[in-house]
């Protein structure tokens, strides 16, 4: 297991900078933003035209001991604004074929939202099953919009040597790993997820016991925590609609790994990923309204450095 981190924390520093910065941090590791909500700081799509920066963006990399773990373009590929979709849906693409020049099997993903029609003009999250019309929705959505393109993007990512990671995130159809197992049912075995903990904390998931549910379909992690906040729950429930900066009057927020959940938690997760098959990074994404960039990155570096288990372990010598 290993540190990375997602670097649009990171967006206002040169590529060269971020890579000196995350050195000392004892990092060696990048998630890298291909465009869409994290924006491209850091990896521009025009290199898939371009074959002489390509070369030039390798070797930088190379000549300071970093690998990718992966390359993200977080986005609604589903909006049911077809320009909107579009858009989101050409990142995607790019990004998979970006990711097969470089050498990279995963790129990360949200798995979008439609709408509630085909004329819907913005995205329709259902959270409850009743009144019924609620239900014809989301069967739609998952029949006629959902299953149509993730086959077939699946089959391209596939086609090119990439497995699309998607995060399981709040307003999008994939959100938990019952919908995510569903996606990949539909899909294809190209199809896992991006396991971002934080997410499991506020629907009350159990972030370990889910890992078990998952199983090998945890192709990438984020290293992120949640920090529940009871005297407001009672009022808020856990679909609270406030602004993340709203932390007086949330129920809960996004922290800094470490100020959710302590040493042991964090110990037992990385555990339990190794135990079902995941050995590869923690890709430290900071979201935490509390802390800065600059000490959200390095206190989760210290704190997970730590915690994750850099070696394998060797063969007992009764085994």
């Amino acid at each position: 297991m290993k540190l990375g981190v997602f670097t649009p924390l990171l967006s206002n520093l040169s590529l060269d900078d971020v890579l000196t910065k995350l050195k000392a941090l004892d990092i060696t590791t990048v998630e890298l933003a291909t465009g869409n909500y994290p924006g491209n700081a850091h990896c521009d799509l025009g290199m898939l035209e371009n074959p002489g920066a390509l070369d030039t963006f390798k070797k930088k990399l190379a000549d300071h001991g970093f690998s990718i773990s992966a390359l993200s373009c977080h986005g609604n590929p589903l909006h049911p604004d077809p320009t909107q979709a579009k858009q989101y849906q050409e990142v995607n693409r790019k990004t998979i074929l970006l990711a097969e020049k470089l050498g990279v099997t995963e790129m990360v993903d949200f798995s979008g939202c439609p709408g509630d029609s085909p004329e819907a003009k913005n995205p329709n999250w259902v959270t409850c099953p009743w009144p019924p019309e609620y239900l014809d929705v989301l069967a739609w959505q998952w029949d006629k919009v959902v299953t149509p393109f993730w086959t077939e993007r699946a089959k391209f990512a596939s086609d090119h040597g990439v497995r699309i990671a998607i995060e399981m995130h709040p307003g999008f159809v994939v959100y938990s790993p019952e919908t995510m197992l569903r996606l990949r049912e539909i899909a294809g075995p190209s199809i896992g997820c991006n396991y971002d903990p934080s997410h499991m904390f506020w629907q009350g998931i159990d972030a370990i016991a889910a890992i078990r549910v998952l199983g090998d379909a945890v192709f990438h992690v984020h290293a992120k925590d949640t920090q529940m906040y009871s005297a407001n729950l009672s009022r808020t429930g856990v679909l609270d609609t406030k602004p993340y900066t709203d932390e007086r009057n949330r129920g809960w927020i996004f922290r800094t790994c470490g100020y959710g959940h302590g040493a042991e938690w964090w110990k037992e997760f990385v555990s339990t990923l190794r135990m079902f098959g995941y050995d590869n990074v923690l890709s430290i994404e900071h979201e935490d309204s509390l802390l800065s960039p600059e000490e959200g990155l390095s206190r989760a570096a210290q704190f997970l450095n730590e915690i994750v288990l850099k070696e394998k372990p060797t063969a007992a010598w009764w085994v």
